[in-house]
């Protein structure tokens, strides 16, 4: 009997040394593979931008490829789901925004993640607002013009992300008018069919919406935030003519829950040291993101802050969940 206990002990403690080795082992070889960043709206998006420019830096103090795979779609509820289905993978990212870990849980009356337990927090980059975009020869110059025109007209606007559809649905019922919301798998593609008069007007992130106003394709009528832009310094606050009206959005980077402690360290520790390197925040600001870098645990309270603000401008908007 002393002999079977000896033994259960030896086996005991090879069994702690070797969990012990292996965790050391993780955290001098991880990332010993390529890294997969999943971004949960199509390419062109704001957060497709902010993925491909965070892979590439982080991919360069890791030294090795990072790889994004757009999962566009559903208010970027494929993407997540995927993510959280690769639980205890550290080797699966999510370039996740406040649709997905916050609008989402009051857009829909069920989804297929929970946006706090199924993910481990790894770092916040940054936010930016949206532009109200409209034709060229849209026949409102000013907000107080759309205004009035959306209330004598029936407009119908795209959007392809919870920031894009509360920024429509809001400005509609704070400014008194009914609007139609046409859903798409992302702002581009609502862009593409306001060029075509499939819809009268959408909401554009900045970075997106200054570059076709650049090219004169588009004219900029009203920014979602209190204040203007800094990459859109003429396009006034629609606050300024619908009063208390303020929509936002951020970025972030999420691990699926379960993934190693010493995985979860060495990526925030990454994130947190490319996105304090002047060229990467000059590339996300030329993207129109205003940089807002918080460490996981700060984000893990802000996504409990956010699911709540969401809630409350979702009800503002007059939105019915799905």
């Amino acid at each position: 009997m002393m002999k079977l206990l000896s033994i259960m002990r030896a086996v005991g403690l090879y069994a702690l040394l070797a969990v012990a080795c292996s965790s050391v082992a993780l955290a001098q070889s991880y990332p010993a593979k390529s890294i997969k960043f999943v971004v949960p709206f199509p390419a062109g998006s704001a957060t497709d931008s902010v993925g491909r420019i965070v892979a590439q830096a982080m991919s360069d103090v890791l030294a090795q490829p990072i790889t994004v795979e757009n999962k566009a779609g559903a208010n970027g509820i494929p993407g997540a789901d995927f993510v959280k289905s690769a639980h205890g993978d550290p080797y699966t990212l999510l370039v996740t925004t406040s649709t997905t870990q916050a609008a989402n849980v009051s857009l829909y009356k069920k989804i297929p993640y929970d946006p706090v337990k199924d993910f481990m927090p790894i770092g916040k980059i940054g936010s930016t607002g949206f532009i109200l975009m409209v034709k060229p020869d849209f026949p409102a110059k000013d907000m107080k013009e759309f205004v009035a025109y959306a209330k004598a007209n029936k407009l119908a606007y795209g959007h392809g992300s919870s920031g894009s559809l509360v920024s429509g649905a809001l400005v509609a019922n704070l400014g008194g008018f009914d609007a139609l919301g046409v859903p798409y798998k992302g702002i581009p593609q609502a862009m593409t069919d306001l060029l075509g008069g499939q819809v009268q007007f959408t909401f554009a992130d900045v970075g997106n919406a200054v570059t076709q106003m650049k090219g004169g394709t588009m004219r900029g009528l009203g920014v979602t935030t209190t204040v203007r832009a800094g990459k859109a310094p003429t396009v006034p606050p629609i606050a300024d003519t619908v009063k208390g009206y303020d929509v936002s959005a951020w970025f972030a980077l999420m691990a699926p829950a379960g993934i190693p402690l010493d995985a979860a360290k060495k990526l925030e520790a990454t994130l947190q040291a490319v996105l304090a390197k002047p060229d990467v925040r000059e590339k996300l600001a030329n993207a129109g993101i205003d940089m807002d870098v918080q460490g996981s645990a700060a984000l893990a309270k802000l996504i409990d802050a956010e699911i709540k603000k969401w809630a409350g401008w979702v009800k503002l908007a007059g939105i019915t969940p799905e």
